[in-house]
């Protein structure tokens, strides 16, 4: 049975995903909380799977809460961020914080139950309206790095898209590649390429003809080598060090 905590400032939009959720065979919400710090005391009580976490709320905010449980060791579960705000600067803020999954609250009923279930299978997850939205801006600007930031192999200071005005004229020079790259085999460098596509590891396993046991190997000694946080990172992590090429097609 996973276990999900649904973390929203409104009651409605609360009963609105224990609906949802409670209705799928194998999830069941053990708990609510109207902000961020009851977030957190919550999931300490609780010890949730999988937390679902609003990101404008009073008091302290899901960016907030969600870097709390993150950066706490007692803290198994997995973050997933919801709003309705679609913007690149809650994208990366929530990144950075440790979430482990992005979804708009416009998303399908089936959408979020995947999404969780995906959490608590140990994943991470961009969704696909996501996922396009950190290709664009790698393209926009270069790289998803602004001013010297961006995500390296701890998970620090990813920037957010308040910074594109400042980057549209002068975008920053691309940084050279590190040296924990060279320890990639090619097929480990074949699957992050691939990850920074979006593709799932169904998808991954059908591009490279290999089974899906052989993806997860390899994505796990992918994550291992950067020193990265999870598949999502991955993405970040390819487009900040030229792994990919952001100035492709669309």
């Amino acid at each position: 049975m996973i276990r999900v905590l649904v973390v929203d400032d409104q009651s409605l939009v609360r009963a609105g995903f224990r609906t949802i959720l409670d209705s799928e065979p194998g999830i069941e919400v053990v708990g609510e909380a109207e902000d961020g710090e009851l977030a957190v005391a919550r999931t300490l009580e609780l010890a949730p799977d999988v937390v679902c976490m609003d990101v404008q709320m009073p008091n302290v905010d899901g960016l907030e809460a969600t870097r709390r449980l993150t950066a706490d060791p007692r803290v198994e579960a997995a973050v997933l961020v919801l709003t309705t705000f679609d913007r690149e600067d809650y994208l990366f803020a929530a990144l950075e914080a440790g979430a482990s999954g992005f979804l708009l609250k416009n998303s399908s009923p089936e959408r979020l139950i995947d999404a969780v279930q995906v959490l608590a299978g140990g994943e991470a997850l961009l969704a696909p309206d996501v996922t396009r939205r950190v290709i664009e801006a790698a393209r926009r600007h270069g790289v998803l790095t602004s001013g010297g930031g961006g995500a390296d192999a701890s998970g620090e200071s990813v920037p957010g898209a308040s910074d594109a005005g400042d980057e549209a004229s002068a975008p920053p020079a691309r940084p050279s590649a590190p040296p924990e790259l060279d320890t990639l085999t090619d097929r480990e460098r074949e699957v992050l390429v691939l990850l920074a596509e979006g593709l799932s590891n169904a998808e991954i396993a059908g591009r490279m003809w290999v089974g899906e046991a052989t993806v997860k190997s390899h994505v796990s000694k992918v994550l291992m080598k950067l020193g990265l946080r999870d598949r999502v990172h991955a993405v970040v992590y390819a487009y900040e060090h030229g792994v990919v090429s952001p100035a492709g097609g669309d």
